[in-house]
């Protein structure tokens, strides 16, 4: 199987194909772009796609501390 598809000569994408969105921060969680940046990285210039790239590993921290799983939930009555 090729990949073509996602071969491309502008700068890289960091999708890893593994898509989902956190639904209070609206991020994806295998690349750990917004719904709006992901949106419109085609059409984003070579500088504006280098800013997101350095901003990623920052999100990644910030967003992979636990948030106190079913525990959390249930103390914010988010699950009954």
């Amino acid at each position: 199987m090729t990949d073509n598809i996602w071969k491309r000569d502008e700068i890289e994408s960091p999708c890893v194909k593994i898509c989902v969105v956190h639904p209070e921060t609206r991020t994806c969680t295998g690349c750990w772009r917004t719904i709006d940046e992901i949106s419109s990285w085609s059409r984003m210039t070579p500088d504006a796609r280098r800013a997101v790239m350095a901003a990623l590993p920052d999100r990644r921290a910030a967003l992979s501390v636990r948030r106190g799983g079913r525990a959390a939930r249930l103390s914010r009555g988010g699950e009954s």
